[in-house]
């Protein structure tokens, strides 16, 4: 029987920090009557995360990017106003410049005490947020295969999602720091090859058995089949501040998708490499951002970003075309040659400094343009 096609449907969620508006540091706890707001205006589409100044939203199933970008917009706006009206405002940042992890609390719940007391003193560091973006992709195997294949790809989406340079008053000289904190957790990181959708199920199989997690929503690779839904779930980028930067990078994944997809039908298959070298792009990613260079492997040598990001838009133009997400997509130029979210805040927190702030209000500015540029 002939394999149907995948929906190639799209979701997003997106975690946010609140912070308060005067001292611009993290809320202790978020106002239980703006979470039962946002929760009565945004039913199922808003929930609680790791950490009591997180909240999280999700976007519903869209058959487009564009249709996905607009809720997502209205998303951020919606919690934006909420906040607003408690005397606070919404960071779309993978961390807050100055925040002190050691002041934050697990939310209630069993899920997110169980977690942390199951991670300890390394779950209490985790004062970070991510993008996760899903593409419906119906059939197991082919889910396991795509998601083989996209592997390589995983380290140019974080890279046009860099908002993660400050971590606890710091300059970490990274540009995504959360991917740094993140991988201080158990299962995370780049997915190891499966030859098959019952190797994977068997592979998860051994911890539920053993007890170690109760499903594979424990596990938190980059990239995953999601267990709540039949999708191939992005997790590695971090949260794009700007909201057309969002849309843009979770278009690029599913046009990757579909590119894969496409040449399968071909009878071909991207070139798989070793996860030690998959690895080594994904920390030069992490490390540099757009004005670094990854490897091309092929060409068994470094390439700068820009130029790769040409190559890769050219490979997926006919898929962006299909999905109806060429602008969406051709975006990306834009943030590559702009830069991200990560270098915009150094940029700021230097241009204060060198006008007198001092280091701690320099930060202040910083959060006052994440502020700013969260808002849809």
């Amino acid at each position: 029987m002939a394999l149907k096609d995948p929906s190639f449907t799209v979701g997003i969620e997106e975690e946010y920090l609140l912070v308060d508006r005067q001292s611009r540091d993290l809320v202790r706890e978020i106002p239980a009557a703006l979470f039962d707001e946002a929760k009565r205006v945004l039913s199922g589409q808003v929930s609680r995360e790791f950490l009591k100044a997180q909240i999280e939203v999700g976007t519903k199933v869209h058959r487009t990017c564009a249709e996905a970008g607009r809720e997502l917009a209205a998303l951020r706006q919606t919690v934006a106003d909420f906040a607003a009206a408690h005397g606070l405002a919404m960071l779309a940042a993978s961390t807050h410049p100055f925040a002190n992890w050691n002041q934050q609390e697990p939310s209630e719940g069993p899920r997110y005490q169980s977690l942390a007391q199951d991670l300890a003193g390394v779950a209490r560091r985790m004062v970070i947020c991510g993008m996760h973006v899903h593409v419906g992709i119906e059939d197991d195997e082919l889910r396991i295969d795509l998601m083989n294949q996209a592997r390589y790809f995983l380290p140019h989406l974080l890279v046009l999602s860099t908002s993660s340079p400050f971590a606890e008053g710091l300059d970490t000289g990274l540009k995504s720091y959360r991917l740094a904190a993140f991988q201080q957790l158990p299962r995370t990181g780049l997915p190891q090859w499966f030859d098959s959708w019952e190797e994977y199920t068997r592979t998860v199989d051994v911890l539920v058995r053993a007890g170690v997690v109760e499903d594979a929503t424990k596990i938190w690779w980059d990239l995953r089949p999601s267990a709540r839904f039949p999708t191939l779930e992005m997790r590695i980028t971090d949260v794009c501040t700007n909201v057309k930067d969002a849309v843009a990078v979770a278009s690029l994944f599913v046009s990757i998708v579909r590119m894969l997809y496409r040449i399968r039908r071909a009878n071909q298959t991207w070139r798989t490499y070793p996860l030690f070298l998959l690895a080594e792009n994904r920390w030069r990613a992490q490390r540099y951002g757009v004005d670094g260079s990854l490897f091309d492997f092929g060409k068994a040598a470094l390439v700068p970003f820009r130029d790769l990001l040409d190559e890769l838009l050219a490979l997926v133009r006919e898929d962006a075309e299909a999905l109806g997400c060429v602008a969406e997509v051709e975006h990306t130029r834009t943030i590559a040659a702009a830069g991200t979210s990560a270098d915009r805040q150094v940029q700021v927190f230097q241009e204060a400094m060198a006008q007198g702030a001092s280091a701690e209000d320099a930060m202040r500015v910083v959060v006052d343009q994440l502020i700013t540029e969260s808002k849809a």
